[in-house]
Formats: structure tokens, C-alpha cells, sequence
């Protein structure tokens, strides 16, 4: 995902010509893999729901290695956006089947630190690959992917399938089964497994009550009218639009030209690229220990409201800098970039995969985490193919400005209408938007 970043630099210098690749070109290269997981966000799913979660992250792994041959064995710009694409599916598995996973397989006490934490290791190694690119040759990072894609592959192998999915199919021996080896036998996770139990029971008795009476299309109108449908869809994306809109994407993917661009020195945009992407890993790594002890709402809050704060600041020194009544700093830069980064870090970038797990309706699941996925996918996309045209019509300070009161904007509607779902089980999450009252004297006969 890092690699687009160093590999436009090198290719240009290799050929000591920076119009070897064009600025249309180095677009494609860096949202093609987005724009390809759009079909994926609704077949994945689909093959999740059908044939469970182990499946498709098999497949998921098999084609990163695929797509990495062709990555490491690349020659020109073509065949590097054509290998980019071919992992479209890796990307359009981080919104769907990730989601379920991560959702269905940890418990509610440790849900949102396995989130945060996967959510930082993606940037982690978008750090490796601008390292890698920075210091050695571009192919060296398809080393670095093969090994972790073989680890991929090996884990996904002895993989159990998710007890939710095993629920929502009716193997509820199964179910319990796989439930207690994974969250233990303890009090709390005896009630997840009682409830889900119920639940599930309740909702297959019904479904065949109305298979008879429905047609499929009637089926999937009557999901998408449902409130335990458009409600969280609605709630999981904001946070998501606020992080594609915020800025971050852009900074991340385009950070060499930015800083380049604000600097004028191509030995300091390296620096500040390098510096940017350690500071993100950090930041996210406090946010994950953070959203062990504070709310949701609170810490995306905050931390969102402070990245726009930077962001406004970035705007307005580049502005006065612009009319030359400051005199440009490029420590005093980096400074306001390092803030902005560390703020939308421990926000949006961690917890905009944790709300859409948490948010992820059980009986719904696969329309939800399709239409989420192509929401998500659509925006990031979008955004990295337009952000060049932005800085370059509207200059920096123009640029910053614009996303500052974009994220601003979702910032207001997240404090209007998020819930808040720590420590919460899925079913409770879902009873709760959709104002139903779970009885708590429940048959323990279900657990058997």
C-alpha cells in the first residue's frame, strides 16, 4: 500500500526524467488498487456469507502472493499498475471479511485494542515501504510482502471458522464450541454465546416463516428499509468519511510532492516522509492503548477536533507565508504536519475500522459490510485521484484549508448522532439502534 510512494521517485530518477511519468499516471498508480476492490466489496461478502470466513481470506492470501510476483518482477509503470490491481481483492477484504473477523472472533473486552492495533500494523508497514524505498531499490519491498504473505497463508489454513457464522446458519454445538476456545468460559462470555444463541434461533424460526411469502428482491428491500440496517450503516460511515476527507490519504500517499512542495527540498521531503509515517505509527499505537481506558465517541471526538485545528493552522501560516508577511519555516511545517498527524492517528485512522466492526449488524452483515465497502472504497479512491488536482488548483494552503472544513463538517455530524459501543457485544450494539429490550432470563438449555 506504501510502495506507490517511493516507487514514482525512483522510476523518475532511474530515468532522469520526471516526465516519464505523468501526473495522471502517478494517480492511477496510487488509487487503481482502490478502485479495483469496488467489485470486491460485494463479492466478498457474499462468499463470506455463503461459505463462511475462512474461504475468502484464503483466497485473499493467495492472490497478495500472486499480485507480488508480478509486483517484484514489474518492469515498467504499466505492469506495476497492473499488479496493483490485481490486489484489489486484498484491499477490499480490509472493510469486508476484516471487519467480520476481527468483529466475530475477539471478545468485546479486547475488541477495540485488536482493531486499533490492526488498523496501526497497516500503517507499520506502509513505514517499512518507504523505508525500504527510501534507503535500497523499490523491489525490495515485494521481499519484505512475500514473507508476510506466506505467514498470511499458513494462518488462514488452520483457521476456525467464526462461531457468529456458525450461529447464523444453525450449528449451534458448533457454535458454542469454537465460541468458548476462543473467548474462554467466563461469565461475560457465557451471556455473548446465551444471547447470540437466542437470537439467532428467534431469527432463523422467522426467515422461514417468510422465505414462503418473499421473493429475493423483496428480501433485500426489506433489509435496506430496515432500521437495524440504515441506522449503523449510516453511523460506520462517518467516521470513515471523516478520515478519507480529513486529509490524511492524501498526505500519506502524495507525502514526498507535499513536502516538497512546502519545503523545497528533496532531501527534506524524504526526512519528512519518513518522520510523518513513524509519527502515524506511534499515534496510533497510543490510540490503541487509549481506547483500552476512554469511549469511542470521546476519543474520536478530541482527536478529530484537534486535526482540524492543525489543520485551519496549516492553512493560514501557509497563507501568510504565501503573502510574504512570515518568513517560511520547514521545521515549524513538519511541526504542524507531525500535530495533525498524531491527531487524526489516534481518531479516525484507528477507530473509523473499529466503529464499522462494532457498528456491523449480525443479521444483516453481508448487505451491510457491501454497501460499507463500496462507500469506503468509492470515497478513498476518489480522493487520491482527485487530491493531486486539488493541491495543484487550490496550492497548499488552499488544499489544507479544504479539508479542514471538510473533516470539520463529519467531526459535527459524529458528535450529533454516534453512539457509543465500548465494551459492548455486537447483539447488545444492534439491540441498542434499534430500541429493542433484551430479556435477560434466557434458556441456559441453548448452550447445550
Amino acid at each position: 500500500m506504501g510502495a506507490p510512494t517511493v516507487i514514482i521517485p525512483q522510476l523518475r530518477e532511474e530515468a532522469n526524467a520526471t516526465a516519464i511519468i505523468s501526473p495522471e499516471m502517478t494517480s492511477w498508480l496510487s488509487s487503481i488498487s482502490t478502485y479495483s476492490a469496488i467489485p470486491w466489496a460485494v463479492i466478498l461478502p457474499m462468499i463470506a456469507y455463503r461459505f463462511g470466513r475462512k474461504i475468502p481470506l484464503i483466497l485473499v492470501s493467495l492472490n497478495v502472493l500472486i499480485g507480488n510476483i508480478i509486483f517484484y518482477c514489474s518492469d515498467s509503470i504499466k505492469e506495476l499498475i497492473l499488479s496493483q490491481g490485481l490486489l484489489g481483492i486484498f484491499v477490499g477484504a480490509t472493510i469486508t471479511v476484516s471487519v467480520m473477523v476481527m468483529s466475530e472472533y475477539t471478545s468485546p473486552k479486547y475488541r477495540g485494542i485488536f482493531l486499533t492495533f490492526k488498523s496501526a500494523t497497516l500503517f507499520w508497514g506502509v513505514w517499512v515501504s518507504n523505508a525500504i524505498g527510501t534507503f535500497f531499490h523499490w523491489k525490495n519491498i515485494g521481499i519484505v510482502i512475500f514473507v508476510c504473505a506466506i505467514y498470511n497463508l499458513i494462518s488462514c489454513i488452520f483457521y476456525y471458522e467464526s462461531p457468529y457464522w456458525l450461529a447464523t446458519k444453525g450449528h449451534f454445538g458448533e457454535c458454542a464450541k469454537v465460541h468458548r476456545w476462543l473467548k474462554g468460559t467466563d461469565e461475560d462470555s457465557e451471556n455473548e454465546l446465551r444471547k447470540l444463541i437466542t437470537s439467532q434461533k428467534e431469527h432463523l424460526n422467522l426467515k422461514l416463516g417468510e422465505r414462503a411469502k418473499r421473493g429475493k428482491i423483496d428480501k433485500i428491500l426489506n433489509v435496506i428499509r430496515s432500521k437495524g440496517f440504515y441506522k449503523p450503516l449510516a453511523y460506520a460511515s462517518l467516521p470513515i468519511f471523516l478520515y478519507n476527507l480529513s486529509g490524511k490519504v492524501a498526505c500519506a500517499v502524495y507525502a514526498i510532492d507535499i513536502i516538497k512542495k512546502i519545503t523545497s527540498s528533496e532531501r527534506m521531503a524524504y526526512e519528512g516522509m519518513l518522520i510523518l509515517d513513524a509519527v502515524t505509527v506511534v499515534g496510533m499505537y497510543l490510540g490503541c492503548a487509549l481506547c483500552k481506558i476512554v469511549t469511542r465517541r470521546k476519543q474520536l471526538l478530541i482527536f478529530s477536533s484537534t486535526g482540524v485545528g492543525f489543520l485551519y493552522i496549516l492553512a493560514i501560516y501557509l497563507y501568510l507565508i504565501k503573502l510574504n508577511i512570515l518568513s517560511g519555516n520547514n521545521y515549524v511545517s513538519l511541526f504542524f504536519l507531525m500535530g495533525f498527524s498524531i491527531s487524526i492517528s489516534c481518531g479516525p485512522i484507528i477507530l473509523s475500522a473499529t466503529c464499522s466492526a462494532e457498528l456491523s449488524p449480525l443479521r444483516y452483515r453481508s448487505y451491510f459490510v457491501c454497501c460499507l465497502g463500496l462507500l469506503s472504497y468509492t470515497t478513498f479512491a476518489t480522493t487520491l485521484k482527485v487530491s493531486p488536482l486539488v493541491f495543484e488548483h487550490c496550492g497548499t494552503h488552499g488544499a489544507f484549508l479544504f479539508y479542514g472544513v471538510s473533516a470539520n463538517v463529519f467531526v459535527y455530524l459524529l458528535y450529533k448522532y454516534l453512539p457509543e459501543t465500548k465494551d459492548k457485544t455486537i447483539q447488545e450494539i444492534q439491540d441498542l439502534i434499534e430500541g429493542v429490550t433484551q430479556n435477560p432470563s434466557v434458556n441456559t438449555e441453548l448452550l447445550r
